[in-house]
């Protein structure tokens, strides 16, 4: 498949069915075996087989933030990508520690595997920390990728409007798909085309210097955060801004800021870094670390608008040119 149709295949056709093949990994924090067993029962009563990583329960001797020695981790995910039976490979978790296994990883290798046996990309999801794997899997295999809740966490135990989130993304094709957040206004007018990047803002900024932030993507930049001080998140924006991802997107979509100072401050600051680029800026999407995140797919090419009139605003997907 030429890179276009990789990142397409998803747009005409669901990315799994029932009978498929999926891997549990965790490349940052470790998960807990109550958390575990309830993800594997939600993933197989979609009808799923669901295969878990050697060291997703293991933690690292001395931090036990980790899930294991970096090189378990990555030994987890690398094994995962790579079996040929792979349809898609599921992210347990978040926490911090993904970014630390992108040096180690032989991308040649994980390109030369990155398609099933039906000719069409595997597919990683996950969120949170999470963004630097997407960050890398859209640099370095050029494949695309679902920001999305994650099933060892307790948002996807808590909240049934999650799971069937999850599951629409999983199961039904992406393509002309609309996604509006209960809460959804602008922050910016205007509208935008161009490939959906971005995640996790502290997780972005910590990028920059790095292999993958050498070019920054246009595009459709999507930006949420959890539990950071506005001073931290003035410093992130800065970070972006000076290293040209701001002045790249062609649109920006903020999702959620849960636990992130007062939510008016967040928004006078987003105001203050996007309103002027000259670019629609879309506020509070849903997506992130809201109780009730929607998901996002990542590395595809779609739409996005923003009206103050209260009602024409919102991303969608789209199949090609002429439907945007």
């Amino acid at each position: 498949m030429s890179a276009p149709a990789m990142r397409d295949a998803y747009l005409g056709s669901a990315p799994l069915q029932p009978g498929d093949t999926v891997r549990f990994v965790s490349p940052s924090g470790p998960g807990k075996p109550d958390s575990l067993a309830r993800a594997v029962a939600f993933y197989e009563a979609w009808g799923l087989k669901v295969i878990v990583g050697d060291h997703v329960l293991q933690p690292h001797p001395r931090a036990t933030y980790l899930a294991g020695p970096d090189d378990v981790r990555r030994q987890d995910l690398v094994e995962a990508w790579s079996d040929p039976d792979t349809d898609a490979v599921v992210c347990i978790r978040g926490g911090y520690g993904a970014m630390r296994l992108l040096d180690g990883i032989d991308w040649a290798a994980m390109r030369e595997r990155a398609t099933r046996r039906d000719g069409r990309p595997k597919l990683l999801t996950g969120s949170s920390d999470i963004t630097a794997l997407h960050e890398a899997f859209r640099v370095h295999l050029d494949v695309p990728t679902l920001f999305c809740p994650m099933a060892g966490n307790d948002v996807f135990r808590d909240s049934e409007q999650v799971r069937d989130d999850v599951h629409r993304w999983l199961f039904e094709a992406w393509g002309g798909r609309r996604i509006v957040g209960p809460a959804t206004e602008a922050l910016a007018e205007g509208a935008a085309v161009g490939l959906f990047t971005g995640g996790n803002l502290a997780l972005l900024a910590g990028s920059q210097g790095s292999t993958e932030a050498a070019e920054s993507p246009d595009g459709i930049l999507f930006l949420e955060d959890i539990n950071e001080d506005i001073y931290r998140l003035d410093g992130f924006l800065l970070q972006l801004r000076r290293a040209g991802r701001l002045s790249a997107a062609s649109g920006i979509v903020l999702g959620s800021w849960h636990g992130c100072a007062d939510l008016v401050g967040v928004r006078a600051l987003m105001h203050e870094y996007l309103a002027d680029l000259g670019v629609p800026v879309l506020w509070e999407q849903g997506f992130g670390h809201d109780p009730h995140a929607l998901s996002v797919p990542l590395n595809v090419k779609g739409s996005m608008r923003a009206s103050f009139g209260g009602g024409d605003h919102g991303v969608s997907l789209m199949v090609d040119e002429e439907s945007s």
